[in-house]
């Protein structure tokens, strides 16, 4: 799998998964680091088959009406220690696993619940 963790998101949860043993990049180093527009990582995240990983809502309207990024984890957990975030995370990880093998998914993480959308 591959993932691109946007600006809000910690540089940390990027690093824990390339050592889980997955693609991995920080928006800060990636294109135009956080100077890069919504849109061209939307294009990027679709032409490489990445899942987005974002607390901004401004992705989930785009993948609801334009469908871009096809792969998107957004996080509304608000602020959370780093490490309840990636265990969060390598808790679902399977079922990101099996979500990644559609052409397309929503997730939302919040704190009691996931809501999935594919």
């Amino acid at each position: 799998m591959k993932f691109i963790c946007d600006v809000h998101i910690p540089i940390k949860l990027s690093k824990y998964f390339v050592s889980c043993g997955f693609e991995s990049q920080h928006m800060t180093r990636l294109l135009r680091g956080d100077s890069t527009t919504d849109s061209d990582i939307c294009q990027y995240a679709d032409a490489t088959d990445s899942i987005v990983i974002t607390k901004d809502s401004d992705f989930k309207n785009s993948y609801l009406l334009r469908q871009t990024p096809k792969k998107l984890i957004r996080v509304c957990l608000g602020n959370i220690p780093n490490e309840s975030l990636m265990d969060l995370l390598a808790k679902h990880l399977p079922l990101i696993e099996r979500l990644n093998r559609n052409d397309a998914f929503y997730v939302e993480l919040h704190p009691n619940n996931i809501l999935v959308f594919s």
